[in-house]
Order: C-alpha cells, then structure tokens, then sequence
C-alpha cells in the first residue's frame, strides 16, 4: 500500500514547468516549417489527388503532433493518461498513395522534433530531406519527355471492361507504361497511369479503341502540370 501510495505521488510530483516563450516559439516554427511542407508537396508531388486540398492537414497535424509531446514530456502521469486516450483513436483517412503517406510523416516529424525541443535537428533534417526531394523531382522531370501524361480511367463494371482489356490497349498505343493506382469493386474499376505516347495520334487511337470496348467509359488525360484534356 506504501508503495502504491509512494508510486502515485510520484506520477503527481514529476512535473516539470513548461516556458510559454518556448512553447509558442517551437509551435511557430512548427507551422511554418509544416507550411514550406505544404507548398513543395503542391508544387513537386506527383499525387493524383487534390494536392492543395490534402496539404492544408500537414500544419495541423504537425502542430497537434508538438502539443501532445510538449504535454506528454512534461509530465509521467499526464503521457499515461494520453497514452490511455489516444489508444482509442483510429485513423481512416483513405491513402492511396504512398507519397501522401511519406509526407504525412514528414509532417508529424516535424512536430515531434520540437515538441520535444529538438528545433535545430529537426530544420536541419527537414532542409535536407526538401532538398533531395526538389533535387529528385526536378530530375525527373529533366528525363521524361512532356509527352508523358497521366491516364485515369473509370468504368462501371457490369457495362466496362476489366483491367487486362484496358492494359492491352494501352501497352498497344503507348511507349511507356506505368500502373500508379487500381480502385477496384464490384460495381466500378478506377484505374490510373502513368503513360507516354509518341504522337497524338497514338493518344487518339488508345481512346477510340477503349471506348469500342465501352462508350460509356470515362477518360482523362493529365499532363504533369495537372491540366485536364478531354
């Protein structure tokens, strides 16, 4: 009993104050960090998805992240008592790619670096890890030619075609091929790639042809800028 009592007034002595001129320093840095984030993901990702949309989590999440760090290292009792409640906490955001998940860990990185007053490593690391991938992206670009699009395809199962009649088309018409996402039910299959042609009247052939299969089918071709042709 002693030593129960001993081990709960420890939990409640173990705190240690937190500077306010500290705290809102790190959660400053924090949101502009997780801002400059935002913006080369926008401008650099390759995400099918609305990238501005999706960019606008990373600030909150990397100062949410630095809060409960800041809260949980400055007290055992209260980072058990955290521990309890964020345990019930599920994820369900619906990732499709795995670049959103890389720069959502960036984001939470980010956070956790100055939650736990780590600033210098963390804007060292984050300067480096931006860098290489400007670096990478840049390159990329350098490499691919400006006739590679992204080619999204949608159509309703019970009516469309199946993912070997549309590979088939496209590996026919396309010089380059790459399959970057499959959504798959029983009522409609999404699928998008990456794809390059080497005419326009190959770009031509690959639609009329897909829509021989199924006139309903819904097709849109991206080029690297995000520019809709329809």
């Amino acid at each position: 009993m002693d030593l129960f009592t001993s081990f709960e007034e420890y939990l409640i002595q173990s705190k240690t104050q937190i500077p306010i001129l500290g705290f809102i320093l790190n959660l400053i840095f924090t949101g502009a960090l997780s801002f400059v984030l935002k913006k080369v993901y926008i401008k650099y990702g390759s995400s099918l998805s609305n990238r501005r949309s999706f960019g606008n989590n990373f600030q909150i999440m990397a100062m949410t992240t630095m809060l409960i760090i800041t809260i949980v290292k400055s007290s055992l009792a209260l980072s058990l008592g955290l521990v309890g409640a964020l345990s019930i906490i599920r994820f369900r955001a619906a990732i499709k790619e795995p670049e959103e998940l890389g720069y959502l860990f960036i984001a939470i990185s980010i956070g956790l670096g100055f939650g736990a007053n780590q600033g210098s490593i963390t804007f060292l690391a984050l300067i480096i890890m931006l860098s290489i991938i400007i670096l990478t992206k840049n390159q990329a670009k350098k490499d691919n030619v400006n006739n590679t699009l992204n080619l999204t395809i949608i159509s309703e199962k019970p009516k469309g075609i199946n993912l070997e009649e549309i590979t088939k088309i496209i590996n026919k018409y396309c010089s380059g091929v790459i399959i970057k996402r499959l959504d798959e039910s029983s009522k409609i299959l999404e699928v998008s790639f990456l794809v390059q042609f080497e005419n326009y009247n190959k770009l031509i052939q690959t639609k009329e042809n897909l829509q021989k299969i199924d006139k309903n089918i819904n097709i849109t071709y991206l080029d690297t800028s995000q520019i809709s042709l329809n």
